[in-house]
């Protein structure tokens, strides 16, 4: 798998709060930047989402793309591609960790994968502004409820 870029923010909320605007799915399109549909396709044990399909338009990246995830509980979220138009590979992670205080420390991990060629250094420039771009829109959502 390609190499991960990793970012980290400190967002003023508690794990479980986070967690649930991560899960919050049909809300992505008012705080994700470039989300335009975020449809849940099949849910899982615990009422949060195994299958999310997804309509992205982020340049370089405009795609239409499905993710499966895997929770655990208010830790960590990971997902992996299902099938993608222009995505070959989309592999991420949310991992959250409690700081106390009502504060939690969120670590992003993505790695992508795209069937036009991309400079490696592009490719890793266009990771750390989806990553970055998610991380504050996260915390702006989180500190807002």
């Amino acid at each position: 798998m390609a190499e991960q870029t990793t970012s980290s923010i400190v967002i003023d909320a508690s794990p479980a709060d986070v967690m649930a605007v991560i899960a919050d799915f049909p809300a992505y399109p008012e705080w994700a930047k470039g989300v335009k549909t975020a449809d849940v396709v099949r849910e899982g044990a615990g009422g949060r989402a195994d299958e999310v399909f997804f309509s992205l338009d982020v340049s370089p990246i405009k795609d239409e793309y499905t993710l499966s995830y895997d929770w655990s509980g208010n830790e960590q979220v990971t997902w992996t591609l299902v099938e993608g138009k222009m995505l070959k590979a989309l592999d991420g992670a949310y991992v959250l960790r409690d700081l106390g205080a009502g504060s939690t420390e969120v670590t992003y991990r993505l790695a992508l994968d795209v069937s036009i060629p991309l400079i490696g250094m592009l490719k890793r420039k266009g990771e750390k502004i989806l990553i970055d771009t998610a991380l504050k829109g996260l915390k702006k959502r989180v500190e807002s409820l």
